[in-house]
């Protein structure tokens, strides 16, 4: 099959379009037939060496393995002999267990639910991840109600974009921040870009604001919840400084502050499922890349020209 690999860390030139094996799949796992695969910001935190080898990890030689895309949607080729809830044929996405920038990927049986009918696989692959990561950081950290204010920095992103959308579906009042020529694209998505504050809630999703400069925009006892740590200038953790400043702050105050990193759960994809199928949620595609382009899709990401997701397609065989 064809995949893109590398085999040393740094930036999209590492990576290489090439033929590999088939996964074989375990007992208790599923073979997908790629149709797409969605782009995150932890591509390239994989690709450049950062998650395990800091800055230091920029051209550091690794094992030639597959690209670590997450996102995947597409239809069942093979099953384990343990996996009762697919059979080959069917329209799954979900979390990849190998990289997903390849013809073929293999994942956990838990890792994956039906894609929802009329819901392309396009849309499908741009959901996990950011899906999970909004779901988790809106409903479990933020506790968002019915009635709330929220407010959301970077919501054009894509994960800003999918809090909006879920925030709204919440029944919360949403107000989005954004670069100008993006405030179009937020309001859009049925959000003011008028901030006025006080918020009950900030999903701060853009990574680069002092928690000083946000505390004033909640309420007394208001939350904030900090999302991953992209575009931080903490002078060693980058973003996650902000996110320890967070919990040794959090008891001494009234206000929440509650920084969240998203972990694959099996319900939570089930729920976006549903969120997909009711119309609560559709994520909003940006623009596509052919698998063979799949470094211009993470160069164009980490741009930050996006609005939404950016999704690589693999044409079927």
């Amino acid at each position: 099959m064809k995949a893109i690999l590398q085999d040393e860390y740094g930036s999209a030139d590492v990576l290489r379009y090439m033929e590999i094996p088939v996964p074989v799949v375990g007992d208790d796992e599923v073979l997908v037939r790629v149709r797409a695969a969605g782009v995150d910001p932890g591509v390239w935190h994989y690709m450049t060496g950062l998650p395990t080898a800091g800055r230091l990890g920029l051209g550091l030689r690794r094992p030639r393995v597959p690209v670590r895309g997450s996102d995947v949607a597409g239809v069942v080729e093979a099953v384990g002999r343990n996996v009762r809830k697919f059979k080959a044929g069917d329209e799954v996405f979900g979390v990849a267990a190998s990289g997903s920038y390849a013809e073929f990927a293999k994942a956990k049986e838990n890792r994956l639910v039906p894609k929802p009918d009329g819901v392309s696989f396009e849309q499908a692959a741009a959901t996990p991840v950011s899906g999970m990561t909004a779901l988790q950081g809106l409903r479990d950290r933020g506790r968002v109600e019915e009635g709330q204010r929220v407010l959301v920095f970077g919501a054009a992103g894509g994960i800003g974009h999918m809090i909006v959308q879920l925030a709204r579906g919440y029944g919360a009042e949403v107000t989005g921040v954004a670069r100008e020529s993006k405030l179009d694209f937020v309001r859009s998505l049925g959000a003011s870009t008028e901030v006025t504050g006080p918020y009950d809630l900030i999903m701060d999703t853009a990574g680069n604001r002092p928690i000083k400069e946000l505390r004033p925009l909640l309420t007394p006892s208001g939350t904030l919840v900090i999302v991953g740590g992209e575009g931080g200038k903490g002078r060693f953790l980058g973003g996650f400084e902000r996110s320890l400043r967070a919990y040794a702050m959090s008891p001494l105050i009234r206000q929440r502050l509650k920084p969240v990193m998203s972990l694959p759960k099996l319900a939570d994809l089930e729920a976006l499922a549903r969120f997909l199928a009711d119309g609560t949620l559709r994520p909003v595609i940006d623009r596509t890349f052919a698998l063979d382009a799949a470094p211009d899709a993470i160069r164009y990401l980490n741009s930050g020209a996006a609005r939404g997701k950016v999704v690589v397609t693999v044409t079927p065989a």
